[in-house]
């Protein structure tokens, strides 16, 4: 004979794990975080305006997804993303009342000293290497070094002139395809672009790039 008050103390015990895996659902997860803060930086490099909506729709569809809103805040002239709980926000206003728990927000410094990659300086070095290339040999191979200098800046923050041969081929067979929007002459020699790319920067062209 079934024991009913086992019965129920079973589906007590289930619907508190099910309350509690809720509960961790509404954290943001990691890899979310570290997305949005892609999203975000490539957005505020970007000059196209398609790629700047694109960014933007990609991000409020991750931070929709978890119901969590994101904002730039100023902090003594550095910009730093702020990713908190939709659920703490009315009209737009924080509303301490409703935060239990401090943790669950993210904060990102996108410039400034305490962006521990330094991204700011290193793109500023990647854009004058895409200035030079530019200069050099022409508009197409000028727009496909811009290319390189989001992905080599927003994914790994490091020179154009620093990616591996494995960076290299992410950027050619998966983040040119993704997230950039090249013209029909800028597909047909990006190869050669990467490889100028590094010839004016000084350095050897990793082998096995593609």
């Amino acid at each position: 004979m079934t024991d009913q008050n086992a019965i129920d103390a079973e589906a007590e015990a289930d619907a508190g794990d099910g309350a509690e895996a809720e509960t961790d659902d509404t954290e943001l997860p990691r890899d979310v975080v570290d997305e949005i803060e892609r999203l975000t930086r490539l957005e505020r490099s970007a000059v196209d305006d398609n790629e700047i909506e694109a960014y933007e729709t990609r991000r409020d569809e991750l931070l929709d997804e978890h119901d969590f809103t994101a904002r730039i805040r100023d902090e003594d002239g550095d910009d730093v993303l702020v990713l908190h709980p939709e659920e703490w926000h009315e009209d737009g206003v924080i509303r301490t009342d409703r935060i239990e728990d401090i943790d669950r927000a993210a904060e990102i410094y996108l410039e400034g000293t305490e962006d521990p990659d330094d991204w700011e300086a290193v793109d500023e070095r990647n854009r004058a290497l895409v200035a030079d290339v530019r200069e050099a040999h022409g508009d197409v191979h000028g727009d496909n070094a811009a290319l390189l200098a989001d992905f080599a800046g927003n994914h790994y923050a490091k020179p154009m002139e620093s990616l591996t041969s494995e960076e290299l081929a992410e950027f050619r067979r998966d983040y040119v395809v993704r997230n950039a929007w090249p013209s029909e002459k800028q597909q047909e020699v990006i190869a050669e672009s990467v490889r100028l790319v590094f010839e004016t920067a000084g350095e050897p062209v990793p082998e096995s790039q593609f």
